[in-house]
């Protein structure tokens, strides 16, 4: 679990003195690894930087996405608001050290993935409204994802830059009587599907099975026996020669969700069976 290691560790010096100011000497010296070693798990600085941002962003989407298909609809809003904004405060730190030291990281691969993983919480967000509001909001369901979306940005203000405890609970319901108040009430749309097309990225955002049984290999390589593990082989199995029913597959997701190094590729595997 080297990786995960350096990691931990650099986060720790990040949060202490910033990107810049940390070196890959200081890294490995609070790791107590050579340099060789780091440099077997990330190129750079930089690529280790990115990685971190993968993994809060990793957690975040998969839990969100997994509360949104997986919720009962009288309470399926009041979940999505309140475990986004929970995850934010519990990655905040780490944040406010990025939107700190922007300058450092605002390059182009940060754009590219700041990007997708935007895109990948508008597909969540519009299965969700679909699914709360369905042919009621057809004609206005692009914006409604956008004001929804504009919640969230907003109201993150409030974690990010000020330090005050907030009442999440209060907050999730508030934006939940917005929101329904929106679907109810919109009648002039702006956002159609065609111009949402033009916001598409060129980038191929839908991962392939090559793709995914590539990441369930370099899982089960940083794992230790488990039976995290064991249902990760038994995925790969079921990816290369299609054997069980759905519902096996589903708990075998179900068994690896809440690892801390499966949650991204149990929320891969839910999107390529559409669970």
């Amino acid at each position: 679990m080297k990786k995960q290691l350096i990691m931990e560790k650099a986060l720790e010096l990040f949060a202490k003195q910033g990107f810049e100011a940390t070196s890959v000497q200081q890294i490995t010296e609070h790791c107590g690894i050579s340099k060789g070693a780091f440099y077997l798990s990330f190129k750079s600085k930089d690529e280790l930087i990115l990685a971190l941002i993968d993994y809060f962003m990793n957690q975040m989407t998969s839990d969100i996405d997994y509360v949104v298909r997986n919720t009962n609809m009288e309470e399926l809003l009041y979940k999505f608001y309140f475990t986004i904004f929970q995850t934010s405060y519990q990655h905040s730190d780490f944040a406010r050290l990025l939107m700190k030291e922007q300058s450092h990281t605002f390059n182009n691969d940060l754009l590219v993935k700041m990007h997708y993983y935007d895109r990948l919480l508008d597909h969540t967000i519009l299965y969700m409204v679909d699914q709360l509001y369905g042919k009621a909001v057809t004609e206005t369901k692009y914006d409604l994802v956008y004001c929804i979306k504009g919640f969230i940005h907003t109201y993150s203000h409030l974690i990010f830059f000020y330090h005050v405890p907030l009442n999440l609970e209060l907050l999730s319901q508030s934006l939940v009587e917005k929101t329904n108040l929106l679907a109810q009430h919109t009648t002039i749309p702006f956002i159609s599907e065609e111009l949402i097309q033009t916001f598409k990225s060129p980038v191929n955002e839908e991962i392939t099975k090559e793709q995914i049984l590539e990441i369930v290999e370099q899982k089960m390589e940083e794992m230790e026996e488990s039976v995290e593990k064991e249902s990760l082989l038994l995925l790969k199995e079921q990816l290369v020669e299609p054997t069980f029913r759905p519902v096996i597959i589903k708990g075998l997701i179900e068994n690896i969700r809440n690892h801390p190094h499966c949650k991204w590729i149990s929320f891969l595997l839910r999107r390529f069976y559409n669970f």
